[in-house]
């Protein structure tokens, strides 16, 4: 434990001349966690993609030394740095759906890693493919490995991310918000999987995460960035008990607690949203004429109600039906029965421009920013693009002043409007998506996961702002989410949805205090809290 296994010296990176890492340094040891903290923007992913070399060719780095296990990373040629890079350091991305190949199958994509790195025989590169998925847990495996990244949920596909990185059997495995679209059930069996590779190889975690109950349950050290420089470095432990910076002590104030379900129940509304005996199947075919032999009841038989002014939060396992529930009532996936009444209107009896013009009055926000926004399109034509669409008589300079007002509500720059989304962080990215939301003034907007990938202090300010819109203009909101904690801050009422169906609902005060469903129970048992 007295020498380093990756170490680095001086480290700054600059696009352009604008400075996103300011002279860092620091040090990770074999089977130590490395947490590295902080707000969105604020270098700590960059910091990774510096040690692998995957950083855009505008980037300008200066470095001292960078040493893995002894030996100097910056004197390795590109062409043999391969042997590092997805070897003896692996990486899981954050965003897992940009990230895996779409025409690649789930197994092809892991078997790709072994290919390159040890050359199996196929028959031990099956096996392996198959053992891995195991060991991420990921349900069904073996039917798994025949599939594409999108037939997989968002967090199927995050322990997908995980068992390519694991393929290659690293003394380094970077993490960047590792658990960010699971829900905390599988959360904690990820950790705790990690934690039993760490035991078992000596591995070492460099985790990168925005989630600082969970780095307080599973990190040895943590680093604290702020504006591209590290300001606090301390054990785990004592800087969780006594911060030093007043900016740690500013992520730890942010922190959404359980306890604030405790407040006074909103007046009742009349109804908004009303969903009766809703049904989404999906068949399931086999044979050489493809016959459906059964069905997946993604949605099976769902009722609820949501009143205006209201907030409903849709809670679940990854996989248990939330975000094809959410798809499916503003009809972009086919529903099999049921009814999705909006203002008294049922939304499955439209089609073209009825059904159209019935989208102004309720909205989606995507779980995964970057993939639901054009990469090819500037910020400020994706935000306008709803207004165009659905209120065709609104002039351009209407437009942009409106563009301007939601990029200042969601407190990004107005200059943003000029860039592309991938000149963002994620959690620049989820913020856009929801002035996106916001464009067309309605009335219902389906949030899927958007404090997901946001850090605790701009997570407070985007439920801050959601809350105060809905005070302002009567927003109706249905929250999906795996995060109980931001439940406790913006929902009136939860669903917990499990295999399909929803299991229990009530007040936020009832579900999070007095769980009556053994599977709520467990829900809640999972959910990581700041350890003393």
């Amino acid at each position: 434990m007295n020498n380093p296994l990756l170490e680095v010296k001086g480290l700054s990176l600059s696009f352009n001349n604008d400075k996103v890492i300011d002279n860092i340094s620091f040090a990770i040891y074999p089977k130590q966690t490395f947490a590295l903290v902080g707000e969105s923007g604020s270098g700590k992913t960059m910091a990774a993609l510096s040690v692998l070399r995957l950083l855009p060719h505008n980037a300008h780095i200066t470095v001292d030394s960078i040493t893995l296990q002894g030996e100097e990373l910056l004197t390795i040629p590109e062409i043999n740095f391969c042997k590092v890079r997805g070897k003896r350091i692996g990486l899981i991305f954050q965003d897992p759906m940009s990230s895996l190949n779409p025409v690649m199958t789930i197994g092809a994509q892991i078997a790709e890693v072994l290919e390159i790195h040890f050359n199996l025989p196929k028959a031990e590169s099956d096996a392996r493919v198959l053992e891995l998925l195991q060991q991420v847990e990921l349900p069904e495996p073996q039917q798994k490995i025949s599939q594409y990244p999108y037939q997989l949920s968002g967090g199927q596909r995050q322990r997908v991310m995980i068992a390519i990185a694991l393929a290659g059997k690293p003394d380094l495995l970077i993490a960047d918000e590792p658990t960010t679209a699971l829900d905390v059930t599988i959360q904690a069996q990820i950790l705790t999987l990690l934690k039993q590779i760490q035991q078992k190889t000596g591995m070492a975690l460099w985790l990168i995460s925005h989630d600082l109950a969970l780095v307080s349950t599973i990190a040895d050290t943590v680093a604290v960035m702020q504006y591209g420089q590290i300001v606090e470095t301390e054990n785990c432990e004592e800087l969780f008990k006594q911060p030093k910076h007043p900016y740690t002590k500013r992520l730890l104030a942010a922190l959404p607690v359980l306890e604030s379900c405790l407040h006074t129940p909103k007046t009742e509304h009349a109804s908004l949203l009303k969903v009766v005996n809703f049904q989404v199947y999906y068949p399931v075919r086999k044979g050489l004429f493809k016959r459906i032999i059964d069905n997946v009841r993604a949605v099976d038989g769902v009722s609820f109600e949501l009143q205006r002014g209201k907030t409903l939060a849709l809670v679940g396992e990854s996989g248990c039906g939330k975000t094809t529930l959410g798809k499916a009532i503003l009809n972009l996936i086919e529903s099999r029965a049921g009814q999705v009444f909006l203002n008294g209107v049922d939304l499955r009896q439209l089609q073209g421009e009825a059904l159209r013009q019935q989208r102004a009055a309720i909205q989606i926000v995507f779980q995964d920013p970057f993939s639901s926004m054009n990469p090819r399109m500037l910020v400020g034509d994706i935000i306008a693009e709803g207004i165009r669409a659905l209120h065709p008589k609104t002039t351009q300079q209407q437009i942009i002043a409106k563009v301007s007002m939601l990029l200042k509500q969601v407190e990004l720059p107005q200059q943003a409007a000029l860039r592309y989304p991938h000149e963002f962080s994620g959690g620049q990215r989820q913020r856009i998506c929801i002035a996106r939301a916001l464009a067309v003034e309605p009335k219902l907007i389906v949030c899927d996961e958007p404090t997901s990938a946001l850090d605790v202090s701009v997570q407070a300010q985007i439920i801050k702002l959601l809350k105060a819109l809905q005070a302002e203009k009567g927003l109706s909101y249905l929250f999906i989410t795996h995060d109980l904690g931001v439940v406790a801050e913006i929902a009136d009422e939860v669903a917990v949805m499990c295999q399909g169906k929803i299991v229990e609902h009530g007040t936020v005060r009832q579900v999070l205090t007095k769980p009556a469903h053994p599977y709520t129970q467990k829900l809640l048992s999972a959910v990581p809290v700041l350890q003393d």
